[in-house]
């Protein structure tokens, strides 16, 4: 099968799993600035005064703080984990299932909270301290969590028939936000520095170099009832170099530069010299080379791992993933297919929650666009192309009456369709969103992961230049 369709296949089954124990989850109060009323009787006209137009900063302020309640008030509530999925309209869908990478992301997403003033520091560790212990006892293979957990018991929920096991993806987008917690506390309280040690623990626990079958590459799954039946291979691009970097970062569990050029480099082979809209692809984008796929493949291992500056013997990661956005919004604004506001301030095309016959989800690119803009998909490009990003926050602030509910800006919608919106969101579209802004202003996590001794021992080990 081929990897990207093999990767999507089972992303798309996610969505045939839900809860049927429902509990009604926190019910959120916005903070957003009250919407002036219209059609207001002329003679009240002259004395209503606008309200002022919010400054970059203080839109993104808003922004984050609005998305920061997706993991902090909207948490699974016995775990704090991130949930999968969040429906404000339907409380009762899906409250116990707990994303692994989701988790990952929001506990990043928790530094940011604790920095910004949205939490104090006592919550911000007490929450900490509540994942942590959730996942210590979670269910685990080889050291790898499964890509979701029941929130209540820690037992894993199956993804796919086969998919029962350990998902060494999602578990290294957990184990980045694992490093950062570590490098954030490690100085702090008492608590605090145990809370890091445990941090510390957790991820070097995850035998890497066991999900190799003993061949140069890293494999995506494990079941204790299938075996590596899915054998789904990973190479880029795409958005596992998290994997690879993690892996390799292991002190105990390492993999070696060999497995590293073999699997995810494909030997050279993951270069790519070709143009889009005369800018450079950089890296092929498996399966959907001529203008570069899904724009998540360009945040998911960068929340932590800096791009900036980032090569190995083949590639440069920062030109890539600068590229990766600016193609897509020129695809955007080039509109082919003539969908209703596509331009420079409507633009993102990523995996997300998409316009089936009711809601269902697809991975959006130029090669795959049904007119759905993911509001995520440009806001977290804010570090590669913060000019056109903003403009884009804007245009989804000044339609905030359909685009903006309890956790910040829904997942997806269609202008095309009537201005059809997903009211819904996904932990791995909200939690990009946050951590990249937070890269963009004042680069935290980019810092707190890239000061840690053991990923600069493993970018070293791969050859990397950083």
């Amino acid at each position: 099968m081929n990897k990207v369709v093999g990767l999507f296949l089972l992303v798309s089954l996610c969505f045939s799993c839900s809860s049927d124990d429902g509990e009604n989850g926190a019910i959120g109060v916005s903070e957003l600035p009250e919407v002036p009323e219209e059609n207001v009787p002329e003679e009240e006209e002259e004395e209503d005064e606008e309200l002022p137009e919010l400054s970059d900063e203080e839109l993104l302020d808003l922004t984050q703080k609005e998305t920061f309640k997706y993991f902090y008030d909207f948490a699974q509530a016995e775990s704090g984990a991130a949930r999968e999925r969040y429906h404000p309209q339907d409380l009762t869908n899906d409250p116990n299932t707990v994303t692994v990478g989701g988790t990952g992301f929001g506990l990043m997403g928790i530094l940011v909270g604790i920095e910004r003033g949205f939490i104090s520091r006592n919550e911000g560790v007490e929450r900490l301290a509540k994942i942590m212990s959730f996942l210590e006892e979670a269910d685990r293979f080889h050291g790898a969590w499964p890509h979701w957990l029941d929130g209540q018991t820690g037992k894993v929920l199956p993804f796919s028939e086969k998919d029962n096991g350990a998902d060494l993806v999602e578990t290294s987008f957990l184990t980045q936000g694992l490093i950062c917690v570590k490098e954030y506390l490690k100085n702090g309280s008492p608590e605090e520095k145990e809370l890091a040690a445990q941090a510390d623990s957790l991820w070097k626990g995850v035998e890497w170099n066991w999900f190799t079958q003993d061949q140069n590459t890293l494999y995506w799954h494990w079941s204790p009832d299938f075996g590596f039946d899915i054998s789904l291979e990973l190479k880029g691009y795409n958005e596992v170099l998290m994997t690879y970097v993690m892996a390799a970062a292991s002190p105990d569990f390492p993999i070696t530069k060999e497995i590293y050029e073999n699997g995810w480099a494909s030997n050279g082979a993951i270069a790519n010299g070709a143009l889009a809209y005369d800018i450079p692809l950089v890296v092929d984008h498996a399966g959907n080379s001529p203008k570069g796929g899904p724009l998540f493949w360009a945040h998911y291992s960068y929340l932590g791992l800096d791009p900036r500056n980032l090569a190995d013997a083949f590639v440069n990661y920062g030109e890539a993933a600068v590229n990766h956005a600016k193609i897509n919004l020129a695809y955007c604004m080039d509109n082919p297919k003539n969908f209703t506001d596509y331009g420079e301030d409507c633009w993102g095309l990523t995996a997300s929650y998409s316009r089936n016959a009711d809601i269902g989800y697809n991975a959006h690119s130029p090669s795959n666009d049904t007119g759905v803009v993911s509001p995520t998909a440009a806001l977290s490009s804010m570090p590669y192309t913060p000019e056109a990003s903003m403009k884009a926050l804007r245009y989804f602030y000044k339609n905030k009456d359909k685009l903006l509910g309890p956790a910040g800006f829904y997942d997806a919608f269609s202008p095309q369709n009537d201005f059809w919106v997903a009211d819904a969101y996904l932990a791995i579209d909200q939690g990009p969103i946050l951590v990249m802004i937070e890269n963009h202003r004042s680069e935290l996590l980019w810092r707190l992961f890239m000061q840690n001794e053991d990923v600069k021992k493993g970018l070293d080990a791969l050859g990397f230049t950083y």
